[in-house]
């Protein structure tokens, strides 16, 4: 086609599709390449930046709370005593200078010795006030990344600064380093992506013949103008006599089937006539035929003159249509007036059965004698219906009619249509079917033949409609229409009005599933947030309930922030958790997952409870500050937590809360009391610090945690309910947690709750003393030896034999870092629990941490082999000093309970 234009046939020509599609295609992939090798390059000078800054502040942390730096700060000449350090650590750290300083910041260390005692440049005074500065500044040897820390006595007070830093020229460096790589995958991917748009240039030049969009866009328009802007009907029949293409107007003459290309022309079911004028592709001008009860002019052509393809092109026009249109007015008026009704009574809910009653009970006001409706079992549970309804099972939802005593389905029925019945096929391909004569049984009656002859005989119906219920491209359902006091039956035009009338139900069913859809989202988003169920841990026996808020009450159906949490620490400790987030509905839900996943990532640094309440108000406050810019947007503040550690090998429980209901304490000799837990403001407000209660509990003490909407309701006081609440749970000392949450919401449980209810009961266990074995060590070198002989028989006597090995190695290395690096009393805990619990405890702050020793070091390896023997192992702060712990599986996969 591009040579009848005269043109080359080159896919370089930009006149042509190819060409520009061509043109595009490389843009875009050289501005997409140009685009990720630049923001890689930012991304990796940020990237070292960033660990520049966080190189900068270890350092100089490090630096400054190594021993002896108060005393060389203190000493005559500090200088004397801190340059050879200075200069050591600088150098195995990496930095580029590491700069002792005095509170008036006159250095007394620098790389270049002419710069010591000279002023230091940066800024120092949050430094000072016992801060961390961190700054970008051109400093005595060039721009610079610097950090600079406090140096405090033992009663905090700041003696001196340190400062450590690296230059942007050695930050630089690594990010140049990468170009090469970065440039040269560039490049490849440029030449990969060209290529490949080239093959698929080519193939679109085929298709397109060279054409370019101006042409392309005529030869289209011209297309369809002529199949759908005329008033004519187009047929094009191929050479071997088959249809190839059929304008709207030719299959509404013809009453051609949908899927009529590739049929012959004598198969299509029409006049013999009129198909043997077709298939013989001659030329006719203006030959009248009759087709059903029209009368046809044909005019036909062939194609293969001046080297066209071979076949024929026939028009069609109707010379009857001016007779058909008299009396189609009044007929289209009180059509309109039936689907303005229908649009005003169906769909007035957002219910999807009672869409269905609303659809049936107007079809048999102004259109049928009876009218059912089935829907897809998804469609009634919210869920999304397959494509097509062929071969599914529909169950009747709604019925309205002249009787109820009939033969039909009744309410409720699961129903299997038949695919060979007209109505199976129907479903299949979303066609609507006409019967018009039921007595003939054509097929439909194969559905149940017992229940089609009584629906004949016994009740007399005589027509039927069933068109399905298709809303965005899938088949919800199907609503049938039936005829037996009119005496009329259904026709052509009936279907349509029935076709309109289903089409705008199905709309209003559709919505009506999607809001149920969305509802069951919602709810099944906030319980999936929630535990599901309970933690493998020895420390408690627990029980909880969850209840929603009953919807229409404010609670929207269950969707709520109420929440509780079961976490296992280390040590065989446990921690429980209960929160409340201030209101009801998905923004409720999705902030309570937040907190919930803060409080387990928190919980796994081992804080204590004050300080994890600090840290997740903290988290809240920046949350409230980010969504404060969308006014419509819910904060967080005024949500509530109670966060309590219990530690099975003492007893000892600490609680700390904020805005919460303080715990019930259900005493092993049946007393009752609220512990009195320091009050705490609401997450989020921020100013004020969290206190904890630490406290001893004796075995078999319930711990009662729980949100108010379990003690507070409309029609009670919230002082009201915590009295019924303890005096319900007193005095009953052999409950368990399940009875003593059930006793709590008989109780308690108020009618139609407006408030979620949240509910956790943990009896505490307390581990025998034959699990536990403790040992103070000297903090001397030969007592590791010691140490491991202990163990050893300790392991034995535990019949553990199998772990001696591996706990020895894990002690050995805890306990000499303990010795070299800590000093002070040292104590070593066996613990014999789900699994073997090894934990060294001395008086440092100082945590270990993984690095991988180079080959030429002589240490290093140590912390690295007990990560690798040990199945977790982790540091937690005490008030005098630190814990390392290491849990190790118990061989054969043995727990103790």
């Amino acid at each position: 086609m591009a040579g009848r234009y005269g043109r080359p046939r080159s896919v370089l020509r930009m006149r042509t599709v190819a060409g520009q599609v061509f043109l595009l295609q490389v843009a875009i992939v050289v501005l997409l390449v140009a685009i990720a090798v630049v923001a890689l390059v930012l991304q990796s000078r940020a990237d070292s930046e960033r660990e520049a800054l966080n190189r900068s502040i270890a350092v100089a942390e490090t630096f400054a709370a190594s021993p002896g730096i108060e005393a060389a700060l203190k000493s005559p000449n500090p200088t004397v005593v801190l340059q050879p350090l200075a200069e050591k650590a600088r150098e195995r750290s990496g930095v580029d200078f590491i700069v002792v300083l005095n509170t008036n910041g006159i250095r007394y260390t620098h790389p270049l010795p002419d710069r010591i005692g000279k002023q230091f440049v940066g800024n120092l005074k949050p430094a000072l006030a016992g801060g961390i500065v961190t700054e970008k500044i051109i400093g005595t040897i060039g721009p610079l990344v610097q950090a600079t820390v406090p140096v405090t006595d033992s009663k905090g007070k700041v003696v001196g600064l340190v400062s450590a830093g690296i230059t942007i020229e050695h930050v630089s460096g690594v990010v140049e380093d990468q170009f090469p790589l970065l440039f040269g995958a560039s490049a490849a991917v440029l030449l990969l992506t060209t290529g490949g748009t080239a093959l698929v240039t080519r193939r679109l030049r085929r298709q397109t013949h060279g054409l370019g969009p101006g042409e392309m866009t005529r030869m289209y328009e011209h297309h369809d103008a002529v199949l759908h802007a005329v008033r004519e009907g187009v047929i094009i029949v191929g050479g071997e006599g088959r249809l190839l293409l059929a304008n709207d107007e030719a299959r509404r003459l013809l009453d051609l089937p949908p899927d009529v290309e590739g049929v012959p022309v004598t198969e299509l079911g029409l006049e013999p006539v009129t198909a043997r004028l077709l298939d013989s592709g001659r030329i006719a001008n203006d030959e009248v035929y009759l087709v059903g009860e029209r009368l046809l002019a044909v005019n036909q052509r062939p194609t293969d003159q001046d080297g066209g393809p071979p076949g024929s092109v026939a028009t069609l026009r109707d010379t009857t249509e001016l007779q058909a249109l008299t009396g189609k007015a009044d007929v289209a008026r009180g059509r309109l007036k039936l689907l303005y009704d229908a649009g005003t009574e169906i769909g007035t809910t957002l219910d999807v059965v009672r869409t269905c009653e609303e659809l049936t009970q107007f079809a048999v006001a102004r259109f049928a004698d009876y009218a059912t409706v089935d829907l897809v079992e998804a469609v009634l549970r919210g869920e999304e219906p397959s494509v097509t309804g062929a071969g599914t099972e529909m169950r009747r939802t709604a019925f309205s009619g002249l009787r109820q005593d009939t033969a039909l389905y009744p309410l409720g029925e699961l129903i299997h249509f038949v695919p060979s019945t007209p109505l199976g096929s129907g479903l299949g391909s979303g066609e609507a079917v006409l019967e018009s004569d039921l007595a003939d049984f054509s097929g439909w009656q194969e559905q149940h033949p017992e229940r089609a002859g009584k629906l004949v005989d016994e009740y007399g119906l005589h027509s039927m409609i069933a068109v399905p219920l298709r809303a965005r491209g899938v088949i919800l359902g199907v609503a049938m229409f039936w005829r037996s006091e009119k005496p009329e039956p259904f026709e052509e035009e009936d279907l349509s009005v029935a076709e309109e009338l289903v089409a705008r139900a199905a709309v209003s069913v559709d919505n009506a599933r999607r809001y149920t859809r969305e509802h069951t989202m919602a709810v099944t988003l906030q319980r999936s947030l929630l535990p599901r169920g309970l933690p493998e841990q020895n420390a408690i026996d627990a029980a909880y309930r969850y209840l929603p808020a009953q919807a229409g009450l404010g609670g929207l159906g269950g969707v709520g922030g109420d929440w509780f949490d079961i976490i296992p620490l280390p040590g065989s400790r446990v921690a429980l958790v209960v929160g409340d987030v201030v209101g009801h509905g998905l923004h409720a839900a999705a902030t309570m997952g937040r907190l919930r996943t803060a409080v387990h990532n928190f919980s796994a640094l081992d804080l204590p409870p004050d300080e994890l309440l600090w840290h997740l108000d903290e988290l809240v406050a920046r949350i409230d500050q980010d969504e404060a810019v969308d006014e419509a947007e819910a904060g967080v503040t005024g949500a509530t937590c109670l966060y309590a550690i219990y530690d099975p090998v003492s007893g000892h429980c600490t609680m700390a809360r904020a805005g919460h209901l303080q715990p019930l304490l259900l005493r092993p000799d049946g007393s009752a009391e609220f512990a009195d837990v320091p009050g705490g403001p609401p997450l989020g407000l921020g100013g004020l610090p969290f206190e904890t209660l630490d406290i001893v509990l004796p075995k078999d003490t319930r711990l009662v945690l729980y949100t108010d909407g379990l003690v507070e309701d409309r029609h009670r006081d919230i002082d009201e309910g915590l009295a019924l609440l303890r005096s319900t749970l007193a005095d009953h000392p052999a409950r368990t947690p399940e009875e003593t949450c059930e006793a709590a919401l008989r109780a308690l449980l108020p009618l139609n709750p407006a408030d979620d209810i949240a509910l956790l009961v943990g009896r505490t266990r307390v581990l025998d003393s034959a699990q536990v074995a403790d040992w103070e060590v000297p903090s001397e070198p030969s007592a590791v030896s010691r140490v491991r002989a202990t163990v050893t028989g300790k392991l034995n006597e535990w019949g553990l034999a199998e772990e001696v090995f591996t706990t020895e190695l894990i002690l050995s290395e805890l306990v000499t870092n303990a010795i070299r690096y800590a000093g002070g009393p040292i104590r070593v805990r066996l613990i014999r629990d789900r699994s073997l619990i090894c934990e060294v405890s001395d008086h440092s702050s100082t945590s270990p941490h993984l690095r991988q020793a180079a080959i030429t070091d002589e240490g290093g390896r140590g912390l690295f082999l007990v990560a690798q023997f040990a199945e977790r192992w982790g540091t937690r702060y005490t008030a005098d000093g630190k814990v390392i712990w290491t849990e190790q599986p118990l061989p054969g996969g043995r727990q103790e309970a």
